[in-house]
């Protein structure tokens, strides 16, 4: 089977190389495709030598990367890392959270990946129809969203940070996070845990009084215990710049940076050392930075954001959780019709009744050779229900903007968004993000 990714210089894609050439899926050639040729030469390499015994090919197009795929999978930074960069600044320069995802920074992420996304969704669906179309690229709620809307591709959006979730839970509880199954809801980065299920029972409320167990729920020090014990329920790490967007802001002016100018500046450096002319000898020294450089970004993660004064690493004990593990677990479903229960990004379909019907959710889906099916959810409570609404109807415009280009919708759809004050507010972030 060949896999075709778009964004094919991104830093993931030696890692996913390597699971899938580890995988019994039969992958004979993973076709790397990504308009920034010089930086995918180093990644095709690295990733080559992460995966033997599959061929790994830089397509020069596409089209020709698409055709005759069994999985497309889409990770594209419109603007790469500096674009990021200067996203965020800008936002927190006008005392708004600068993040790469939420806020005004993955507004202007969103505006700027839509048209891209959508021409490479009508791609896939020209060139293999029966390929399924696997999206992570930011924000993916949103992005996913205008790939539905826009085309008639197979589509499935992803993200890790459901399962990341579910594993800390699960750790916290003291339980094996493999054998549990999780009562989830919510929108990419706005998802919440409402409980882990052991042997058929409830767990989480053994944590909610104790602040201990709340604590280790999470990586890095994100929730008051307070407030989780009145919510009864686990945000999603994202939701931290929802809850305490002061105190990220306030985080973010007193680093004078954000994590986007950390990972703009170790991604250079690391293309420096690798790339065309870079210092390095491969394959040793290439595979030794590759693996610097992703303890480095991985360790940055939420750092600035909370105020952590030591990096964050990931525990021995988490297993299910990362890009390639996603993408790798979701393809075997598919193809060996395991209906393995996963949380994904689909059509919503009457899953969440308060969305509409081609609303694009974030819910455990039964996975099998036919896709991801989602499951019931039982009904959500007033908070996260209203949030959900408020930012699905954020979502919703912003993709209609995207699309025109018209100045007054993208202000209008930037103002909905729970992290800008005002519609004067985002007309100057506008200004700022996209002039």
């Amino acid at each position: 089977m060949k896999v075709a990714i778009v964004g094919g210089a991104g830093v993931r894609v030696p890692l996913l190389a390597g699971g899938l050439a580890r995988s019994d899926l039969r992958i004979s050639e993973i076709a790397l495709f990504d308009i920034d040729r010089d930086r995918q030469r180093p990644i095709a390499d690295i990733a080559a030598r992460m995966a033997p015994g599959v061929r790994v090919t830089s397509a020069a197009t596409p089209e020709s990367a698409v055709a005759g795929a069994g999985f497309v999978i889409a990770s594209i930074r419109v603007g790469g890392a500096a674009r990021r960069a200067k996203d965020e600044a800008a936002a927190i320069a006008l005392d708004a959270v600068g993040q790469e995802t939420v806020g005004p920074a993955g507004f202007a992420m969103a505006v700027r990946t839509i048209p891209a996304m959508v021409e490479y969704g009508r791609l896939v669906s020209r060139l293999a129809p029966r390929a399924w179309l696997i999206n992570f690229s930011n924000p993916v709620s949103i992005i996913t969203q205008a790939v539905h809307q826009e085309t008639d591709a197979r589509l499935i959006g992803i993200c890790d940070t459901p399962m990341e979730m579910f594993e800390d839970a699960a750790h916290a509880l003291g339980l094996p996070a493999s054998v549990c199954s999780y009562d989830y809801f919510g929108l990419n980065h706005l998802g919440w845990v409402r409980d882990v299920l052991f042997e058929g029972e409830g767990q989480l409320h053994r944590i909610w009084e104790d602040d201990a167990a709340l604590a280790a729920a999470y990586r890095s020090p994100l929730f008051e215990p307070e407030r989780l014990r009145a919510l009864r329920l686990l945000p999603t790490e994202y939701l931290y710049y929802y809850y305490r967007p002061d105190v990220a802001l306030a985080h973010m002016k007193h680093a004078g940076s954000s994590r986007g100018a950390v990972v703009a500046t170790l991604t250079e450096r690391f293309f420096a050392e690798v790339g065309r002319g870079g210092s390095l000898d491969p394959p040793a020294d290439a595979l030794a930075s590759y693996q610097r450089y992703l303890a480095d970004r991985d360790s940055s993660y939420m750092q600035i954001e909370t105020g952590a004064t030591t990096p964050r690493i990931k525990p021995d004990w988490a297993e299910l959780s990362g890009y390639d593990r996603i993408a790798l677990m979701t393809m075997r479903a598919i193809v060996h019709n395991q209906g393995a229960i996963i949380p994904l990004d689909v059509a919503n379909r009457g899953t969440l009744p308060f969305l509409e019907a081609e609303d694009i959710v974030e819910v455990p889906c039964r996975v099998d050779a036919s896709g991801p099916h989602p499951q019931a959810v039982a009904p959500v409570p007033d908070h996260p229900r209203e949030l959900i609404a408020r930012v699905k109807a954020y979502e919703r415009a912003t993709v209609g903007a995207a699309l025109t280009g018209d100045r007054e919708e993208l202000i209008d759809a930037l103002a909905l968004n729970p992290l800008v004050k005002s519609r004067e507010h985002s007309a100057q972030l506008v200004e700022a993000l996209l002039p």
